[in-house]
């Protein structure tokens, strides 16, 4: 019945957002992304209650046996987790759209279905991921092992290895499948064109966001499962985390260069959740443990970003000095 509620609650909130909120395409400003942000990020933080009311009952399974507060911990450090691993995703969505000239007001209709899409792969991943740590515990270690891999090959990645999204396998693949325009129609993912039905930029834009989702959630994932293996906690952490990406693609799109320095945070947090799986067996690190360096690495993050930035800014040359 959790479940099920769960899903009506998910399904509501997407409803709203297209049929209401979003009804009209428009450009979407900074002002009301954050709004949006603001309210994500609230409603996350509320819903960590109701797993703590959740866990103090018999309505849900409690496979881990965690207490009340155990497992509204854990909510809030996978969601951190999920959040802050979505900035990554955040770049290669602004890309697409800039290689695909998305128009603005039409980008929210793309990452609307895109969302629907990634709760879908989140969750037969997370199915997946909950299965095998379960029946083979040794799989701890090797997705420990992964994620620490993954966070040293962000660390000593090269610029020149940014993401062409028509260069990729995806879009090449798509253009054997159905004919590919460069015209767009409004919020159309089809076009009738002289050679027959034409997929347009919208819906080619989409399909390689989607695809990019599943190749991030490879990462996320087991990082998530670091902290539980709980199954309701894994995948609504995971949801709000993507209910909330859409809102902090467009609050963070304009700032993604003041950013730049929270790639080293996901490269710690990585890192941080790799060694714990790792170390299961020996060392045992409380939730708010984990919590509070996951807060601390994204914020240290923020902060060192913002001061970079506006050490670029005032070092800049005048127009008069120019």
């Amino acid at each position: 019945m959790v479940w099920i509620l769960f899903f009506a609650l998910v399904f509501i909130i997407l409803a709203l957002d297209l049929g209401v909120f979003n009804k009209t395409p428009h450009i979407i400003s900074t002002k009301e992304a954050s709004k949006w942000t603001a309210i994500w990020v609230t409603v996350s933080f509320l819903f960590s209650g109701v797993i703590y009311w959740l866990y103090g009952t018999d309505y849900i399974k409690n496979p881990t046996e965690l207490t009340q507060t155990g497992a509204a911990l854990k909510f809030i450090t996978g969601y951190l987790i999920e959040l802050s691993l979505s900035v990554d995703n955040i770049f290669v969505i602004a890309v697409i759209f800039a290689s695909f000239k998305i128009p603005q007001k039409y980008q929210h209709r793309v990452l609307f279905w895109g969302i629907l899409g990634a709760i879908i792969f989140r969750g037969l991943m997370i199915s997946f991921g909950v299965i095998i740590i379960n029946k083979f515990t040794w799989t701890t270690y090797l997705f420990g092992a992964f994620l620490i891999f993954t966070a040293a090959k962000m660390l000593f990645s090269k610029e020149e290895d940014d993401f062409e999204p028509k260069d990729s396998f995806v879009y090449k693949t798509l253009g054997k499948i159905i004919p590919i325009t460069s015209e767009h129609d409004k919020e159309k993912f089809f076009i009738k064109t002289n050679k027959g039905k034409a997929a347009t930029p919208l819906f080619v834009a989409l399909i390689i966001i989607e695809v990019m989702d599943v190749l991030f959630a490879v990462d996320s994932v087991p990082a998530i499962l670091a902290i539980t293996s709980d199954p309701f906690i894994v995948f609504s952490s995971n949801i709000f985390a993507i209910l909330g990406l859409r809102s902090m693609y467009f609050f963070l799109a304009n700032m993604l260069e003041k950013f730049s320095y929270l790639e080293y945070s996901l490269i710690a947090i990585l890192s941080f959740v790799g060694v714990k799986m790792l170390a299961h067996d020996y060392i045992h690190i409380p939730e708010w443990g984990s919590l509070l360096f996951i807060a601390i690495s994204l914020l240290a993050g923020v902060l060192y970003s913002l001061h970079k930035a506006k050490d670029i800014e005032e070092h800049k040359p005048s127009r008069d000095e120019e």
